[in-house]
């Protein structure tokens, strides 16, 4: 019977995320537009200039594919990356894997073109993927070139951007470079910022320090990353975990990443996908137990009584809020196994 109310609570929290997701409750969103909240547990890079990998991802059980301009690409490739992705975005069925293009940073002098031929095409990407963020006038910078790109275009729904932080002054300008980005968000009507993505390889080049397998020496921006981020209401993607081979690393990075408050994590080969995902989903243990805990807050709060036990521990605010998030997040994605 109870777990019959909790899958029946799910549909309906499915219901309401999907009507509610620009409530200020999801994804950083502060007004009122028909789209819902978007895992991303793996975010997974294709080549932009690869036709047969961008095709294969389609197939897939990927929550976010990201079809890349940038650091995946030669500079010599540059051009047929742009023109390929447009064609893809017109072509490709992605189902439900969401369809990211990632630009060139604004300091790169690439922003501009990239922007120009990838937005030619009939289909808008979902999301737009910002590198390489260091102040607010780099969000000044590329809106203005988004602006003129669309202008005199109709959107039926704005795409959501996610940026990056790859350096130290990324770091320590990204509470200025949010709120920035959400005036501007505000005030144009073109994108609705969604998230921030952990350059871990970038950001050790900048700071001069070594990559370790236990990544201990990106703690603090790790820790950073997230904390700016829920703060804003905005997911955070962790940092990359190179080692293709090295299967057990990666799930306990990942699973790290998810106790740490990451909601997904950047992947580039497509055996990690099922790990990352796993690693970033409740199982269905712990949806039944979010399950149960909501339902015995809502007969404590209708009794009128004071501080409850359950499962013999004191239940406290934080614990019912954590409890829900789990429903919330399985209502978009499901309980894994185990």
């Amino acid at each position: 019977m109870l777990l019959w109310r909790y899958k029946n609570s799910l549909l309906c929290l499915r219901t309401f995320i999907r009507q509610t997701a620009v409530a200020g409750v999801y994804g950083g969103q502060t007004e009122s537009q028909s789209k819902p909240y978007t895992p991303r547990r793996a975010v997974m890079y294709v080549p932009g200039n690869d036709q047969k990998k961008i095709q294969k991802v389609t197939s897939l059980d990927l929550d976010c594919a990201v079809l890349d301009c940038e650091d995946g690409v030669a500079a010599n490739k540059k051009e047929e990356a742009r023109s390929t992705i447009r064609r893809a975005l017109d072509e490709c069925d992605f189902g439900l894997t969401e369809c990211v293009v990632r630009v060139n940073s604004v300091t790169s002098g690439l922003m501009e073109d990239d922007l120009g031929e990838v937005l030619g095409a009939k289909r808008m990407p979902d999301t737009l993927m910002l590198p390489k963020v260091e102040r607010p006038q780099d969000i000044d910078m590329f809106t203005k070139r988004l602006k003129e790109v669309l202008q005199g275009r109709q959107l039926e729904t704005r795409p959501f951007l996610i940026t990056y932080v790859e350096s130290a002054m990324g770091l320590m300008n990204l509470r200025d470079v949010f709120k920035k980005t959400i005036d501007l968000q505000l005030k144009e009507q073109l994108y609705v910022l969604d998230g921030v993505v952990f350059g871990s390889d970038d950001f050790c080049a900048d700071i001069g320090a070594t990559r370790t397998a236990d990544a201990k020496e990106l703690l603090y921006a790790r820790q950073k990353i997230v904390t700016c981020a829920k703060a804003f209401k905005l997911q955070a993607i962790d940092m990359v975990h190179i080692d293709l081979k090295d299967l057990e690393g990666i799930e306990r990075q990942s699973l790290e990443g998810a106790r740490m408050g990451f909601t997904g994590k950047q992947v580039i080969h497509p055996s990690h996908v099922p790990i990352v995902q796993r690693a970033f989903s409740p199982t269905q243990e712990q949806v039944a137990w979010a399950a149960e805990l909501v339902e015995a807050f809502s007969k404590h709060t209708e009794s009128g009584k004071g501080a409850f036990t359950f499962h013999g521990k004191m239940i406290d605010m934080p614990s019912v809020l954590q409890a829900k998030n789990i429903l919330q997040l399985s209502a978009n994605i499901g309980p894994t196994q185990g």
